[in-house]
């Protein structure tokens, strides 16, 4: 996934952890958050509401994506049931082509005006 996005000209960062997610987004402040729902160290779904849940973050784009089928349908309610919460959440399920996942990019950051 970096390298496509790499290839395409966006600069990426990558944490290995979901510990250091909500502080490094915080201070980082990016365009677009990519966010695999399953973690090592904790739920994705939990960082996903700290960002959300901080007006300084709050509106940047997330794509969230999981091959979990539980999660996905977890977090789909979610967006369909607090829209205004869950604003520019998208849900991507694994698998799926890398081709999906940059025209959902070049959407959202044309949208945000990036």
């Amino acid at each position: 996934m970096r390298r496509v996005l790499e290839d395409e000209q966006y600069q990426v960062s990558i944490l290995q952890e979901g510990k250091d997610a909500f502080s490094t987004v915080k201070s980082m402040i990016p365009d677009l958050l990519i966010l695999d729902l399953k973690l090592g160290d904790m739920s994705g779904q939990d960082v996903l509401k700290q960002i959300k849940s901080d007006s300084a973050i709050a509106d940047i784009p997330v794509i969230v994506y999981t091959a979990a089928v539980l999660e996905a349908e977890e977090v789909s309610r979610s967006i369909e049931s607090e829209p205004q919460f869950y604003n520019s959440v998208h849900l991507l399920r694994k698998p799926f082509e890398l081709t999906a996942l940059l025209d959902k990019v070049e959407e959202l950051l044309d949208n945000s005006g990036y």
